[in-house]
């Protein structure tokens, strides 16, 4: 199974929607790209792993699942680079393709040092919004397809049937 770590802040600090919100609303921020990443996970059936850095933050390492998208805030001094270095090592083997979500230059390296691809911000959304462009084609075909199925009734019939309704 493939698998994808988001760099959480990384991303949000790239994409321009994610980036006004921020400005307002950073648990909201992270909140939508969680989101996205949920229908990232469901349409391409892969692992996904945001990684959150709470460099500054004291405490140790917390993990969440939301929306089957596993949610890591680091530990204390650690950074979502580290973590995710560490990730890779973790889970790249012969039969799992491990993918970094990342602009940051010098982490890409890295990653890819590691035997691990890389996906800058940009090429994340762009596969994002291709995504969706395929569901709502999906959800129009799924539509056209279910209006195809409806038995026709002349319209006296339909006037009919509405009036027994309201009867009840």
């Amino acid at each position: 199974m493939d698998v994808l770590l988001v760099d959480g802040y990384n991303i949000i600090g790239d994409w321009d929607e994610l980036k006004r919100l921020k400005d307002v609303d950073l648990d909201q921020a992270r909140l939508l790209l969680i989101e996205k990443m949920a229908e990232y996970r469901a349409y391409r059936g892969c692992r996904v792993m945001v990684v959150f850095d709470a460099y500054e933050v004291k405490g140790l390492e917390s993990k969440a699942n939301r929306f089957n998208v596993e949610i890591i805030f680091t530990k204390e001094k650690e950074t979502a680079d580290e973590k995710i270095e560490r990730l890779v090592k973790e889970l790249k083997n012969v039969k799992t393709k491990v993918y970094v979500a990342t602009s940051d230059y010098t982490e890409q390296r890295t990653i890819f040092q590691q035997g691990a691809y890389r996906k800058s911000a940009r090429e994340l959304e762009l596969e994002l919004s291709y995504i969706q462009k395929e569901i709502s084609e999906d959800l129009k075909s799924f539509e056209t397809q279910k209006n195809d199925r409806v038995i026709p009734i002349e319209s006296d019939v339909l006037q009919k049937l509405d009036e027994m309704r309201r009867k009840r």
